[in-house]
């Protein structure tokens, strides 16, 4: 005798293998893709994500290759200064964080938050860690 059951993903009633769970391929692929996205998310994709938006942001700001931007401009768009590559330091002792090429430098100029957006100059990999 054959128990009657259903399919994972659209529950119509499934005939045949008792072992059956699902209708049909693109059902079982539906069913895949949807247990997937309730996962949560790893942190590695995260972090990832994070520093992807980061550079794009920078990117997209910093057309010059040295600006300043009010702070909120880049945070209300995503950007997170906790997430970077690497950081470096100039002779002044200030400590500029990197998102890859990109990097920014927080600064408070009349009680207003601002980034300094610069790019990675080869000099910069003198007295960094780095080494490109």
């Amino acid at each position: 005798m054959r128990l009657q059951h259903e399919c994972l993903y659209c529950k119509k009633q499934l005939t045949g293998r008792t072992d059956k769970k699902y209708c049909n391929l693109h059902c079982k692929s539906a069913y895949q893709y949807q247990k997937e996205k309730e996962r949560p998310e790893r942190f590695y994709n995260k972090v990832d994500n994070q520093l992807k938006l980061n550079r794009k942001i920078l990117k997209e700001h910093n057309k010059g290759g040295k600006v300043t931007i009010r702070s909120n401009v880049l945070l209300e768009l995503g950007f997170d200064p906790n997430f970077f590559t690497h950081y470096w330091k100039n002779q002044k002792g200030e400590v500029y964080l990197f998102v890859y090429e990109y990097g920014f430098l927080k600064k408070t100029e009349n009680g207003k938050e601002k980034y300094v957006l610069v790019t990675w100059q080869d000099y910069m990999a003198k007295n960094s860690n780095l080494k490109i």
